[in-house]
């Protein structure tokens, strides 16, 4: 489980770092199967809103997790998203 934590800090440093200020991700739980990250930002909604949390797919993609989206939770500027861990 450290691994995995380790790994998606990793990811949410990466993808603060090409997305932020517009979207910026914190980690907020994780369990074995289950990430669940906050999304903050001004977002640009002419891109896509949701386009932030599936580029953050590809992000652990390239670090060697593979997820998919399980859940998104529309917040005031923002969201929470539970990935699920494959």
């Amino acid at each position: 489980m450290k691994n995995l934590e380790e790994k998606v800090n990793k990811a949410v440093k990466e993808f603060n770092k090409y997305r932020s200020p517009e979207a910026v991700a914190k980690l907020n739980k994780i369990k074995r199967n289950e990430i669940e990250l906050k999304f903050t930002g001004g977002f640009c909604r002419s891109c896509g809103f949701y386009d932030y949390f599936e580029d953050f797919i590809i992000f652990l993609q390239e670090i060697g997790v593979k997820s998919s989206i399980k859940e998104i939770k529309e917040i005031e500027n923002g969201a929470i998203v539970k990935f699920s861990v494959k």
